[in-house]
């Protein structure tokens, strides 16, 4: 009997050495795929990096070199933003042998601006949350109430919907682009002014973009999605596969 439960012994311990060294093996593996890519993460309009941190938590975590690159999103134009933000954080990569990106809001604007005008020969893919690719209605609306410009600043006004503004003449992906949007809100009233399913912020609709290669809706709000679990899972399997696992 002891022999007997000797040997189940042995053979428990050595599938979890097994299993252990697997899990092991293939968390390696993984760093190992990424050790040489940087990712750039920029924030959305009145944030700042902080309000990426979890994101750039993770990516660090599996082997990514993270650029949480900050800039002052209320005192600029888009198109001044863009050219310094960008070539900034593009600096601080280096060398490597892919450069991503991951964008909140209007970050994802500053990347389409800068991209219009120049290339990043080694560039990966980009992830935009939430992003108002054709405007948002709330400009439309509140643009002239008083107070909108000195919270948002020159950039806030370039949002629109209208053809003039910066999203609109943009044109569209030609880079390998995954959206996230949300169809939950935590500000009804922002959300009484947006048509159909929107996140508080920007509709669903006016985050999509032409050209784009994926775009997944999920229950988040446009302040928080930065912070949701599933949100970032899916971020990650983007940048690794060039496209969102929905199962």
């Amino acid at each position: 009997m002891r022999k007997y439960k000797q040997i189940l012994i042995n053979i428990f311990v050595f599938q979890f050495a097994l299993f252990t060294a697997t899990n092991v093996f293939a968390e390696e593996e993984q760093k190992h795929e990424v050790k040489d890519e940087c990712v750039i993460l920029l924030h959305g309009l009145a944030r700042s990096s902080k309000s990426l941190t979890p994101i750039e938590k993770e990516l660090s975590e599996i082997g990514y070199r993270v650029i949480n690159q900050g800039y002052p999103s209320t005192q600029k134009t888009i198109e001044l933003l863009s050219d310094k933000t960008v070539s900034t954080a593009l600096e601080k990569c280096g060398t490597v042998k892919s450069i991503h990106f991951v964008t909140h809001s209007m970050g994802g604007i500053l990347v389409r601006y800068y991209l219009k005008y120049h290339t990043i020969e080694n560039l990966g893919h980009v992830v935009m949350l939430g992003p108002p690719n054709k405007g948002s209605q709330v400009v439309d609306k509140l643009k002239d109430v008083p107070g909108f410009k000195l919270i948002n600043g020159p950039a806030g006004l370039q949002l629109g919907t209208g053809e003039l503004s910066i999203p609109n003449q943009l044109g569209p992906a030609n880079f390998d682009l995954g959206i996230i949007a949300g169809n939950k809100s935590i500000n009804l009233i922002l959300s009484s002014i947006l048509p159909n399913e929107d996140d508080g912020k920007v509709t669903v609709e006016n985050t999509k973009l032409e050209g784009m290669q994926d775009h997944l809706t999920l229950p988040v709000s446009h302040p928080l999605m930065m912070r949701d679990p599933e949100v970032i899972k899916h971020i990650i399997h983007f940048l690794q596969h060039g496209y969102f696992n929905e199962e």
